[in-house]
């Protein structure tokens, strides 16, 4: 059975905030790399009702999932029942999941604190991971990323383009998936549209650079890869509105977008210690500009400056 492994993220378009990147890895059978029939006495879809009693999680894209007053329940509901959410400090979790220079970069924020305790929620969440291995299948994270904002900001101005962001961030974590998926299983990867771009074989060569990287397919719609000459059989696709399509990416976008809300309750909780009745933002236009105004006095008397808080694209 291969592993599909799906790559998203969380907070690409915001102008607060740390962007998030995720991949999750799920097995599954050949028949359904798709994986919502294979996933199903686990999970249900956005717009499905079921009963108080039904111990499935919702999977679907981040944006559908993540609404109302319980959004973030939901979302936490779903990445700790497949995934896993260890219970301690925030750092101790991210230590495991991370790639290894997001810890490091998080630490030297000021909003970030370290020792908040995950999960957010106390309620009790089911475990679907040894049913998973019970019916042949598997779930687990492959990496995470987080960039905040100077270090957004850095790249940015270096490159020209926030893309580049989203690139360096794709290539780190394509580049940890061998290391860590066992054996010489089948590997097939679909990530959403990168930014809008088309063409990608250049960035899979830096991240599988002993590979031989086969153009199979580039349209405006897919872009298709495979990477011969390596210990085992790898495909990469790029679609648009990935997510929707597959329960790998639909993962990765959840992981994203909890890694996200995680630190914006951070940053929020300290803006909001020096700013009295300060209103949460969620750091998307137009809102972020109203947060921003009413930071601004408190970021002159702390020293802390625009490129630090405020991502320039």
């Amino acid at each position: 059975m291969p592993w599909v492994v799906g790559i998203d993220e969380a907070g690409y378009g915001p102008n607060l905030g740390p962007l998030a990147q995720a991949a999750v890895a799920l097995k599954l059978p050949e028949t359904d790399l798709a994986g919502w029939d294979a996933l199903a006495a686990h999970i249900y879809r956005s717009g499905v009702r079921v009963p108080k009693t039904d111990a499935r999680v919702m999977v679907d894209d981040s944006k559908l999932v993540n609404t109302g007053k319980n959004g973030l329940a939901k979302l936490e509901r779903g990445v700790a029942s497949l995934l896993g959410v260890p219970p301690g400090p925030f750092a101790g979790w991210l230590g495991q999941i991370a790639l290894h220079h997001v810890l490091e970069d998080l630490t030297a924020e000021f909003w970030f604190d370290g020792t908040d305790p995950v999960p957010l929620h106390a309620d009790p969440v089911p475990d679907h991971r040894p049913g998973l291995v019970e019916r042949g299948l598997d779930a687990r994270i492959i990496a995470a990323s987080l960039v905040p904002a100077p270090i957004f900001n850095r790249i940015v101005s270096g490159s020209g383009s926030k893309a580049t962001v989203l690139t360096i961030g794709l290539t780190r974590l394509l580049t940890a998936i061998r290391a860590a998926l066992p054996d010489r299983d089948p590997i097939v990867v679909v990530c959403d549209k990168q930014g809008g771009r088309n063409l990608y074989a250049p960035y899979l060569r830096d991240a599988f650079h002993d590979g031989w990287v086969v153009t199979e397919l580039e349209t405006p719609t897919e872009g298709r890869y495979r990477i011969d000459s390596l210990d085992r059989e790898i495909t990469i696709i790029f679609r648009p509105g990935a997510d929707a399509g597959s329960a790998s990416v639909a993962l990765a976008s959840m992981l994203s977008k909890y890694l996200r809300e995680v630190c914006m309750r951070q940053f929020n909780r300290f803006w909001s210690n020096h700013v009295p009745d300060l209103k949460p933002t969620a750091g998307y236009p137009v809102d972020a500009k109203r947060y921003y105004e009413a930071i601004r006095p408190a970021m002159e008397k702390l020293g802390i400056s625009e490129e630090a808080v405020w991502r320039m694209k």
